[in-house]
């Protein structure tokens, strides 16, 4: 037997987000500032969600018309933090702040939900978020501007745990169909106003001047942009896995063990960018056996964790 949608869902969005993020960080390295590459994947994300208005739903009273534009402003806020935190600092640094978001995830379903969370799922969340610090240790060279690096994770890891907790609260008033799509249109016209901090081709002239071997990719004197098909095949599939993601937490309203299986994107990004990174040009240098080590120790209790949620649901 297969596994059910609401757990397929959330694994199948993990891989997606891997792929995204290595195509995004080829468009990164040809040019593409943080700003343009959160506009571009906003806008395509509120154009991806239209055709889940066919899901339907329905329209409450105008006294709940706040909530889908307010799920929008946490959902625009998480992805702009979280970009911001991964271009200022370290990988290593950004990301494991960033895992926090399954145990704050968990606690919101507590408060906001009255929602019981069995030990087992809480054990879960718990070893998800070691294992992301794991995956992600300290390559050993020190880290750029730690204390706003973590500021500027927390506050993506806390955005992004209330816009799920707070979908899957709201959907039963308006509907998959409904909430979804008005909240990404509504993070969409947000992102409009982004396009005053847009770097234009100043990050490309900052890579010809920081960094030769990446500069060789840039198309010197030409006004085309050449991160343009990576952006565009990057921001596609973010959208793809998010809206996955989001619209099962909106149908299926699990969003603790979503998110733990979402985490797994953690081990497939190891398993990524040593097996098919060379494909995206990607230049992660060797991490050395003492790194491996401690990736292989969290790439095991990330596993643990998601044999737990798949044993809770399937008792």
């Amino acid at each position: 037997m297969g596994l059910p949608l609401y757990l397929l869902l959330p694994l199948i969005s993990a891989i997606g987000y891997v792929i995204g993020a290595l195509l995004l960080k080829r468009a990164s390295d040809l040019g593409a500032d943080v700003w343009r590459t959160a506009r571009i994947i906003n806008y395509t994300t509120a154009l991806v969600a239209a055709p889940l208005w066919l899901l339907g739903g329905t329209i409450p009273a105008p006294s709940l018309w706040w909530q889908p534009p307010v799920a929008g402003v946490l959902f625009f806020g998480g992805q702009v933090f979280t970009l911001l935190a991964l271009s200022t600092g370290d990988v290593s640094v950004a990301t494991p702040v960033l895992g926090v978001k399954i145990l704050l995830v968990a606690l919101l379903s507590v408060v906001l939900m009255g929602d019981p969370i069995g030990a087992r799922l809480w054990t879960a969340a718990a070893l998800s978020t070691a294992a992301i610090a794991l995956l992600n240790i300290d390559r050993g060279h020190p880290h750029a501007r730690v204390g706003t690096t973590i500021m500027l994770a927390a506050l993506g890891a806390a955005a992004y745990a209330c816009f799920d907790v707070l979908v899957q609260k709201w959907s039963p008033a308006w509907g998959a169909g409904r909430i979804v799509p008005i909240a990404m249109a509504s993070s969409g016209v947000y992102s409009i106003a982004l396009r005053r901090f847009q770097a234009s081709n100043r990050s490309a002239d900052r890579v010809r001047s920081l960094d030769p071997v990446r500069s060789a990719d840039l198309q010197v004197g030409s006004t085309s942009h050449p991160y343009t098909p990576w952006l565009a095949a990057g921001a596609a599939c973010f959208a793809v896995q998010g809206l996955m993601f989001i619209t099962s937490i909106s149908i299926w309203r699990q969003a603790t063990s979503a998110n733990v299986l979402y985490s797994s994107r953690g081990l497939w990004s190891v398993v990524a960018v040593w097996g098919i990174g060379h494909w995206f040009t990607n230049r992660e240098q060797h991490l050395g056996a003492r790194v491996l080590v401690w990736r292989f120790v969290g790439a095991f209790l990330l596993m643990a964790a998601i044999v737990m949620v798949l044993l809770d649901y399937g008792a």
